[in-house]
């Protein structure tokens, strides 16, 4: 009897499902059972070909060779785990499998893993497909119970290979065309490029801002305050001088109350996190990146099995997933959250459209708790912010909404009209779980009117008012991108990039720019060709990226390309769209971008020369600023070679507590406090570890010092970012 060969994407979760299908001998790149046999890729295993191996002419990067068309796109095994490949190969060759199950990510890149491994192999045997949103014993099961035909998901593959050849045609043309014109290491893309212009336009519009001076009027009685308000409901003004006529009028007077209005008020939890809306709470609570956070959230999902898949786009879940709900629930009830999971099970779960919802549920539903318990303890501090961030949300949708009663005052003095809000908590449901600081929305309306807590009041009261202040402020302009806030964008450019009423449903319908699975990469990517850098939580742009802007074709920049190539995307998944006419469509697209790069007029300067030389080819030396700390790269793209000058660390100055620099390289290497005067040597603070072991946590310490040195060696689980890579060829 023949065997049946299982497909992972990670050997960590080629070893879960292993364990489920009772595969205990290990194998070459494999473990065995005597029925399946479980093996897996290590992200992409195989990949587009590079230029040159279309034509030797394409080693050397000549604007005369541009653009790069090939007939038809050929797939290469990825030197780096051609080993892998070769045994997963070799098992595909077995005479003994009778089948295939493909178990890679459920979702469109994962499908891309498997496809282009089966076609690579000319493996011809039956395939199967596993879809499944977690990683416990009970979805595996599940999911093997209910295998899908491979078929249904040809045209998933296909989008995925469409969207791949774009990304090929479109950024290898682009970037050759741009690094050739201005010999610099310049890239640009259909998703990073719009991204980076809209940086780079907030950073002008913060430059052209015009701060304007504003006026508003309080009014003080002995238990609350008022704020006033014009003829149009305005409660400031530009002009200080009607302010000072309104202080004038009203001082030393009483004010009576006009209107007492109350109102019930009904506030439900916000909807389940989706990847993007998680990225942004944990980037505005904890300071994490959004790669840092999808990072954390692979370990939950693979490792430790309590939360479901984090690659998705929705916020709901499907009426299939309610029957489970129990048991998620009871997976949770630890330490603060017991008494709210038992309050949930005591009064039964009443599914609603605020979080139920088929319609809203594509690939896999918003993000959730497993039923697998965990004990609290074994995760690490980022993990554990990630975590109860889910169970949270998770337990506040399955709660009581919160419900108090508004309370507006509206007063007059001297003709002037004055205004008070309050509310009275009658039940504060979901909202119990989370402490003020997790709280995103302000007590301010619209109007700024801040809410207070009011003493009783009634129509017709007349109240002395001890005293009436004019406040000034200044206009602000518009706050610079974090990479919380640069997600939102992403998500919906139209709101951030002025645009038609079509151009702007055209983008709302398609959901941005890139998916919540290629976001965080892509902005990682700006960082790591330094278009862009942080300062604090703010995100600059550099005058690198300024001037890639300047010089990019225009529609290029614009987020409505992009969303119309993911819309079209989508299409191809569907079947409603020929992916070959697709790919054509882009293939004329880069004919039109080199042809607009090469007629371009604009040039590209280094502003961020330094004096030293590189010590490999001799010319001055660039200092730029990473993500993670700064660095020299030499100005010759042919050359390539980089040094590290500093680096962000997460270890706290002796002398006043904040983080240091790590500056230097090999045994030379020293910490630095920015700000005081502390200076260490690595060497020292190894020294002084090892002497204060208890005070010291060495895990974390070596943790950072392998981050430092295997940084700038991490691949990217991406076919494109293996290409984008190689900007350094001659």
């Amino acid at each position: 009897m023949g065997k049946i060969l299982v497909l992972a994407e990670k050997p960590s979760v080629g070893r879960d499902l292993a364990k489920v299908l009772k595969c205990n001998q290990k194998g070459n790149g494999c473990l065995i059972g005597s029925k399946y046999i479980v093996t897996w890729a290590l992200g992409h295993l195989v990949t587009l070909a590079d230029p040159d191996v279309y034509d030797e002419k394409y080693k050397n990067w000549k604007m005369e060779d541009l653009p790069m068309l090939p007939k038809s796109m050929k797939l290469v095994v990825i030197k780096q785990t051609s080993k892998q490949f070769a045994a997963v190969k070799a098992l595909l060759g077995r005479k003994d499998i009778d089948e295939l199950i493909i178990a890679t990510d459920a979702g469109r890149e994962g499908e891309l893993v498997a496809r282009w491994i089966i076609e690579k192999a000319h493996f011809r045997k039956p395939t199967k497909r596993l879809w499944i949103s977690s990683q416990t014993d009970r979805a595996i099961h599940e999911g093997f119970a209910n295998l899908k035909p491979s078929k249904d998901y040809d045209n998933l593959f296909l989008s995925a290979q469409c969207r791949s050849e774009a990304d090929w045609l479109v950024g290898l043309n682009v970037t050759r065309a741009l690094t050739c014109k201005h010999n610099a290491q310049l890239s640009a893309g259909r998703v990073q490029t719009p991204t980076l212009a809209m940086i780079v336009e907030r950073e002008d519009q913060i430059k052209r801002f015009k701060p304007r001076d504003y006026y508003s009027v309080t009014a003080y009685t002995k238990e609350f305050s008022l704020q006033w308000q014009d003829k149009q409901g305005k409660s400031s003004t530009f002009n200080e001088e009607t302010a000072d006529q309104v202080v004038n009028k009203v001082s030393n007077h009483n004010i009576t109350i006009s209107q007492v209005t109350e109102s019930e008020k009904k506030r439900y939890s916000p909807a389940l996190y989706d990847l993007t809306e998680l990225q942004r709470d944990a980037n505005r609570l904890y300071g994490y990146s959004a790669k840092q956070t999808l990072s954390i959230m692979q370990r939950l999902y693979e490792n430790y099995k309590v939360l479901t898949y984090p690659r998705t786009d929705s916020r709901y879940i499907s009426r299939d997933v309610i029957s489970t709900l129990p048991e998620r629930l009871k997976a949770v009830s630890f330490g603060q959250y017991s008494r709210f999971t038992a309050e949930i099970l005591r009064n039964k779960i009443k599914p609603s459209k605020n979080f139920v919802d088929d319609s809203k549920v594509s690939d896999h539903h918003a993000i959730i708790p497993t039923e697998e318990s965990i004990n609290i303890s074994n995760l690490n501090i980022e993990e554990r912010h990630i975590y109860e961030l889910v169970i949270k949300r998770f337990l506040s949708v399955l709660m009581d909404p919160f419900e108090y009663m508004q309370i507006t005052v509206k007063a007059e003095a001297e003709g002037e009209v004055f205004t008070a809000r309050g509310k009275v908590v009658k039940s504060n449901g979901w909202r119990s779980l989370y402490d003020r600081e997790h709280m995103e929305d302000s007590d301010e309306g619209n109007d700024n009117i801040k809410e207070q807590m009011l003493p009783a009041i009634k129509k017709g009261d007349i109240i002395k008012l001890i005293s009436v202040k004019k406040n000034k402020s200044q206009t602000k302009p518009p706050a610079r991108f974090n990479e919380g806030t640069l997600l939102t964008a992403m998500e919906n450019p139209q709101k951030f990039v002025a645009m038609d009423k079509e151009s702007s449903k055209t983008l709302g319908e398609t959901g941005g720019l890139g998916t919540v699975a290629t976001r965080a990469d892509i902005i990682e990517k700006l960082y790591n060709t330094f278009y862009i850098e942080k300062r604090g939580k703010e995100i600059f742009p550099t005058s690198k990226g300024k001037q890639l802007i300047e010089l990019v074709p225009e529609d290029l920049k614009s987020p409505l390309l992009t969303a119309k190539w993911e819309k079209e995307l989508e299409l191809i998944s569907k079947g409603r769209l020929n992916g070959g006419t697709f790919v054509n469509n882009m293939r004329s697209y880069a004919v039109k971008i080199v042809d607009d790069v090469k007629k371009s007029n604009e040039k590209f300067v280094h502003d961020n020369i330094t004096g030293k030389k590189c010590p490999v080819c001799g010319k001055y030396m660039l200092e730029v600023s990473s993500k993670n700390g700064k660095m020299l790269i030499c100005q010759d793209r042919q050359c390539g070679h980089r040094e590290n000058l500093s680096r962000f660390t997460n270890v706290r100055c002796p002398e006043c507590h904040k983080k240091m620099e790590l500056r230097g390289e090999g045994a030379g290497q020293i910490y630095v406090c920015t700000n005081c005067t502390f200076r260490e040597k690595l060497s020292s603070f190894n020294k002084r570890f090892k002497e204060n072991d208890g005070k010291l946590n060495k895990r974390e310490v070596n943790r950072y010092i392998n981050k430092i040195n295997k940084e700038n060696d991490a691949p990217m689980n991406s076919a494109l970012a293996d290409a984008l890579a190689k900007l350094k060829l001659k």
